[in-house]
């Protein structure tokens, strides 16, 4: 999670491969941006290693124009079928990529709280909010470790690109489940590691085999499986109570 503002685990910080053809456009943040002043202990998690989160330093590599057709956020959050008077825990929300479109879903009566580690992020998504217009966006400054929400606030809790960074999945995992609200929905959404094609680091990929050896022996069982996105997953669980 990023050192302050919405976790900004957000950060995708599916970096291209080396080896492959170079794109057209900077597709790998620069080295700075990997940076992260959130040091822990763990580097592993179940198995696979844990991501280096990016900072606040690569904020405009989330909002590259390439994006749209690498990601297809429109599709993203039709799938995720948010109804006004709802609450969007956009979790590791960085600059607000998709907090405003979750404030606009849940519009009238809901709210968005955008979470992540890293303030300067937090100050960044103020300022996406403002010049989008939107006024039902809520930032929360969270830890590494603690998500800094209340219990059973979250109709939908989204991670896009994020859920590999945690710097402390235990707790956070804990967290995700207490935050929940009844019938609340926890969707994940990761770049595939099934699939070779797709031009990321392994360590910013993830198989849906993998998220459910982390997710479903804590507490969660997946609901629905979304395979429609150009290079992602996106995966949806819901406590298994």
């Amino acid at each position: 999670m990023r050192a302050s503002g919405p976790l900004l685990l957000v950060s995708l910080l599916g970096c291209r491969r080396g080896l492959e053809a170079e794109p057209a456009h900077d597709a790998e943040p620069a080295p700075a941006a990997l940076a992260t002043d959130t040091p822990t202990d763990a580097t592993s998690f179940e198995g696979r290693p844990i991501a280096p989160t990016m900072s606040h330093f690569g904020a405009d590599w989330l909002s590259r124009e390439e994006r749209i057709a690498e990601e297809d956020p429109d599709a993203l959050h039709r799938e995720l079928g948010l109804r006004p008077g709802q609450t969007a825990c956009d979790i590791g929300a960085g600059s607000g990529y998709h907090s405003v479109r979750l404030a606009r879903a849940v519009a009238p009566g809901g709210k968005v709280l955008a979470v992540d580690i890293q303030p300067e992020m937090l100050e960044l998504l103020a300022a996406r909010v403002r010049e989008a217009g939107v006024a039902n966006v809520q930032p929360v400054l969270a830890t590494p470790a603690a998500l800094g929400l209340g219990e059973g606030v979250c109709d939908l809790e989204l991670l896009v690109d994020v859920y590999h960074e945690l710097a402390a999945p235990e707790p956070i995992i804990a967290e995700l489940r207490r935050a929940l609200a009844p019938g609340g929905r926890l969707a994940i959404v990761e770049f595939r590691g099934e699939d070779p094609e797709v031009p990321i680091k392994p360590e910013h990929k993830m198989t849906r085999a993998q998220v459910l050896r982390e997710l479903e022996p804590r507490g969660f069982r997946l609901r629905s499986q979304y395979d429609g996105l150009p290079w992602q997953h996106l995966l949806v669980f819901e406590r298994a109570d």
